[in-house]
């Protein structure tokens, strides 16, 4: 990768309190999941302190936030980035559950996919949240 191509990578905080669930987001994606979105590098992070942190210093794109992370879930920051940051990086929830997609709606979720990783069903979320074409 050249320094343009590095410079212009999308900035992707992934958290979870399971670095298992990180890992798998980020094999999932890979670091250039779709032509239609830059190539995309990746921060990880346990805690929600650290999520607002690095919000904080402004060297994050997009976010992907584990709904069932402990003790601070992914849609629970999901909705204080919503409340406090303007504007807000986009932000997508790993949900435990399908059924919990109305929470997602409540924490302002720019899209959403389910656990475990799915490794195509994320990369297609993910793309869409940042085209713009995202459907919650």
């Amino acid at each position: 990768m050249t320094d343009s191509q590095a410079a212009r990578a999308l900035r992707v905080l992934v958290y979870s309190d399971d670095a298992q669930t990180r890992a798998q987001v980020i094999g999932a994606l890979g670091t250039h999941p779709d032509p239609a979105i830059p190539p995309v590098s990746f921060i990880e992070v346990a805690t929600a302190p650290m999520v607002f942190a690095q919000l904080d210093a402004g060297v994050i794109d997009a976010v992907i936030a584990d709904g069932e992370a402990s003790p601070a879930g992914g849609m629970g920051v999901a909705k204080q980035m919503k409340d406090e940051l303007d504007p807000s990086p986009p932000v997508l929830v790993l949900l435990g559950r399908a059924d919990d997609r109305w929470l997602a709606d409540w924490s302002r979720a720019d899209a959403v996919a389910v656990l475990p990783v799915d490794p195509i069903a994320l990369p297609r979320a993910f793309v869409e949240m940042m085209t713009g074409n995202a459907e919650l």
